[in-house]
């Protein structure tokens, strides 16, 4: 399985109403530091409807500013729609709402 199918089953388990950080998948899979590239996979999802990438944002918090499914106003409108709060300066508490991957199995 390349490191691109990887990405895309660990963020098929993203739970609707949680987040998962584009570091905390890379670490998952084994390759901390390779962020970037699980941000590049999320982007070239060809799953799209199937792999949640809406659901993976920066350790910050923030949504992609290149969220490649209908830009960064989709994004955040799908993250709403699943009970997801953005603060005033438009982020998300990750104390809130990351996901435990340990809390799902």
């Amino acid at each position: 399985m390349s490191y691109f199918e990887k990405v895309y089953e660990i963020v098929k388990k993203i739970p609707a109403g949680k987040v998962a950080t584009y570091g905390q998948i890379a670490r998952m899979l084994g390759t901390p530091g390779r962020a970037k590239i699980v941000g590049w996979a999320l982007h070239k999802n060809p799953y799209y409807g199937e792999v949640p990438c809406h659901r993976v944002v920066n350790r910050n918090g923030e949504i992609s500013s290149g969220f490649a499914f209908g830009g960064p106003f989709e994004q955040k409108k799908l993250l709403e729609q699943e009970g997801i709060i953005f603060d005033e300066s438009g982020k998300i508490n990750l104390n809130k709402y990351l996901w435990n991957p340990c809390e799902f199995q």
